[in-house]
């Protein structure tokens, strides 16, 4: 548990019932796109649900020993956290978080936690990020550094702090 200006940050696994909620989340992480589609409402949440129903179903399949959790802000969902501890590496999945709880320092502190635990193990941290995802300059100001452009995604990667 982190404590920030917002308040207690704390985890809990995802389970069936948090489906739409996690739906939510995913469908937030899109609406500039769906603004610039021009695409009636019901067009978008087709395309929504079926591009997060095909993401989720392909993190559970190839991530099978990661962690999948909601983030609760002082007891309130706020976002998930998806997160692959391998023996070479970890490996954020997904970083996401409502708008409401963005820009607040809530993903600065999770990073934080993360790259402290890695670097504790002395792995290299890394995740994949879409191009024009504004939290690349977050990940970029925490220490993460490009590693392969891979068209629409980034790999980016934050070596771990050199002991002592």
């Amino acid at each position: 548990m982190r404590k920030n200006e917002k308040g207690k940050l704390r985890f809990r696994p995802i389970t069936e019932q948090d489906i739409d909620f996690l739906y939510q989340v995913y469908a937030s992480t899109r609406l500039a796109e769906m603004t610039r589609a021009g695409w009636s409402e019901q067009q978008k949440e087709e395309f929504l649900r079926l591009q997060f129903n095909l993401q989720h179903t392909q993190y559970l399949q190839n991530y099978q020993e990661a962690t999948f959790a909601i983030i609760l802000c002082d007891k309130v969902p706020a976002g998930r956290f998806y997160v692959d501890r391998r023996e070479k590496e970890i490996r954020i999945i997904d970083l996401a978080l409502l708008p409401k709880f963005r820009g607040q320092g809530l993903g600065s502190a999770i990073l934080k936690d993360i790259i402290t635990e890695a670097d504790g193990k002395h792995l290299p941290l890394n995740l994949h990020v879409e191009r024009l995802n504004p939290a690349r300059r977050l990940y970029e100001r925490m220490g993460f550094i490009l590693k392969e452009d891979k068209g629409m995604h980034f790999f980016m990667e934050k070596e771990p702090a050199s002991p002592g």
